[in-house]
């Protein structure tokens, strides 16, 4: 957490958390209009129906360990990138689910009294 004296933390732009998060196919979606390469070209690089790889990149499909090795092989962006993004998003997913959160708490309850 970033920290200015005399600005609250909630304040600093390092430390909010987005309204609703960005899912890595977001990025991929960005990434290959701006080299010129069609969802087509890519799925065929990959060795995926382009249904796959469409599903990816609208969000409909979370990124795994192997479709970070196959990106990274494709266009030379390392697999973490892929993996973080897809962490950050799940986890922040999970906290906006009340009823997880909620079912958290009661974890935190039980496990105090431990």
């Amino acid at each position: 957490m970033v920290t200015l004296a005399g600005v609250e933390p909630n304040m600093i732009a390092n430390n909010l958390t987005p309204f609703e998060p960005t899912h890595p196919g977001e990025i991929l979606r960005e990434e290959i209009e701006c080299r010129g390469i069609t969802q087509t070209k890519l799925a065929k690089e990959l060795g995926v129906k382009v249904s796959l790889l469409n599903e990816l990149i609208n969000g409909k499909r979370d990124f795994t360990i192997e479709y970070a090795l196959m990106l990274e092989a494709a266009l030379g962006i390392d697999s973490d990138f892929w993996i973080n993004l897809q962490t950050d998003y799940s986890k922040t997913k999970a906290k906006q689910d009340s009823s997880f959160m909620a079912r958290l708490a009661n974890i935190r309850r039980a496990a105090a009294v431990l």
